[in-house]
């Protein structure tokens, strides 16, 4: 595997990550009153963008990374409309 290809993975991991901490505690306090709808939606917005990129450059970190991402922000999303 070449090293931009690994460097770009690990980023794509490590981004991806980073949104499973409130993914987590959302649905075990079912609660969202301090998680901004909007902040959520515009991201939602932003990897489904990233996502339709990488398609189209056939870069694979850039797709896996923002296809679990937007996976994870629609969770939030989804809860956030959920529990009011």
């Amino acid at each position: 595997m070449e090293l931009v290809t690994s460097i770009g993975l690990i980023a794509a991991f490590l981004t991806t990550v980073s949104s499973l901490p409130q993914v987590i505690k959302t649905i075990r306090l079912k609660e969202t009153r301090d998680i901004s709808f909007w902040m959520w939606a515009f991201l939602a917005c932003g990897i489904i963008l990233w996502f339709i990129y990488g398609i189209l450059k056939n870069d694979l970190p850039i797709i896996l990374a923002n296809g679990i991402s937007l996976f994870l922000v629609l969770i939030v999303l989804g809860l956030k409309i959920r529990y009011k």
